[in-house]
């Protein structure tokens, strides 16, 4: 139930239309209070609903109105203040006071101050206040319609999943600011449950050969140290054999800021991608998308405030405009969407779990059907 105050009549019948026709009420008020009020307003005003005190009405007798509906009309839930331009006086006065009676009433008040070009100095300093103005009422009126007719949101089961605390604890405990090594980072991924591919750090061409030959060929090599391997020419695809393994090494370690090389096995699927970043006191945001280079030249990506559920990481994936190739376009085989929405929810559970992690990105995760790998992951830690 809505009281429309205003000193205008055509916008109080705008809004009071827009309310009506959304589910919401603007009911009539008739009693002994609303007599009282009437006898403290200018003559030819109105209470009835809307409460028309018309263009020459005063700062003091919106006090009064605002008032009545705060204290002495029970049917009333909230209000709405239409003030403009009357063009008569000032109307720093009226705006004030409106601020106050926001700061102090219980009912919700939502202020519709139409005269942007005219007031604009009384507006101005009405929002520097803290406030904020909805100069259109209808488009107000839509909005409280909208936010009035939609469901709450169901209760959800935010449990965490399975995973080694005490692990994670240790290695983010013990680990210096800035970005972990990789080790540091598969014990993480580890801890969470999310699945890494199998690799090797080395730092000289026989450990490279003898790790490439270990995890079977074709391998990939990758810096370690810079940020951004790519860029630096860090990253090798599809190394078949051993006398490249070794005249790749002798290359890439020679790249600035390397410290070592790490081997993996050459995997295939569809690059997506999980990260996660703190966003402040809002704790920290998940994000999901199409990995590799994908999530820097499409840019589709879908995020939501840790800790997420699996229903919500199904939400996250499914609503990405991308979501047509992870489910498989044109006979591809596509990307299990549990597996997907699975590691979206651990590392939820990751960044609850280890609050110093700034941020964080699996770029690329290679997805199947059947499995879901990590291949790269970097970790940020601040504390």
């Amino acid at each position: 139930n809505i009281a429309v105050i205003t000193h205008a009549g055509g916008p109080a019948v705008m809004l009071t239309d827009a309310l009506s026709n959304g589910g919401l009420e603007v009911p009539h008020i008739d009693n002994p209070k609303s007599k009282e009020l009437l006898a403290e307003l200018f003559p030819g005003s109105s209470v009835a609903n809307p409460i028309d005190f018309l263009a020459t009405g005063t700062a003091e007798q919106l006090g009064k109105i605002i008032d009545y509906c705060e204290n002495d009309f029970k049917e009333i839930d909230a209000m709405v203040v239409i003030f403009g331009s009357p063009g008569l006086f000032e109307v720093y006065d009226v705006y004030r006071l409106l601020n106050e009676k926001m700061k102090t009433c219980k009912k919700p008040i939502y202020p519709v101050l139409p005269s942007i070009i005219n007031v604009k100095n009384e507006i101005d300093e009405f929002i520097s206040l803290g406030r904020i103005n909805f100069p259109d009422e209808v488009i107000l009126g839509n909005a409280l319609a909208k936010i009035f007719s939609t469901p709450k949101p169901a209760e959800t089961n935010t449990t965490p999943p399975q995973m080694d605390i005490s692990a994670i604890r240790n290695v983010v405990d013990n680990a210096p600011d800035g970005y972990l090594d990789p080790n540091s980072v598969g014990l993480l991924l580890d801890a969470a449950g999310i699945p890494r591919a199998g690799e090797a750090t080395v730092s000289n061409r026989d450990e490279a050969t003898q790790a490439a030959r270990q995890l079977g060929f074709p391998v990939v090599m990758k810096v370690v140290g810079p940020v951004h391997k790519s860029d630096v020419g860090g990253v090798v695809l599809n190394v078949k054999n051993e006398e490249t393994v070794a005249a790749e090494f002798d290359r890439m370690i020679k790249i600035p800021e390397t410290t070592a090389i790490l081997i993996q096995p050459m995997l295939s699927g569809i690059e997506i991608f999980a990260g996660a970043k703190r966003e402040g006191d809002f704790g920290h945001m998940v994000l999901c998308g199409l990995g590799g280079i994908f999530i820097e030249v499409l840019k589709d990506v879908n995020a939501g405030i840790a800790p997420l559920n699996k229903e919500e990481a199904f939400r996250m994936i499914r609503n990405l405009k991308s979501y047509g190739i992870i489910k498989g376009a044109r006979g591809q085989e596509g990307v299990n969407e549990d597996l997907f929405a699975d590691i979206v929810v651990r590392l939820s559970g990751l960044v609850i779990a280890a609050p110093e992690i700034e941020e964080m990105d699996l770029n690329p995760l290679l997805g199947k059907k059947d499995r879901i790998i990590a291949v790269d992951a970097r970790i940020k830690i601040t504390k």
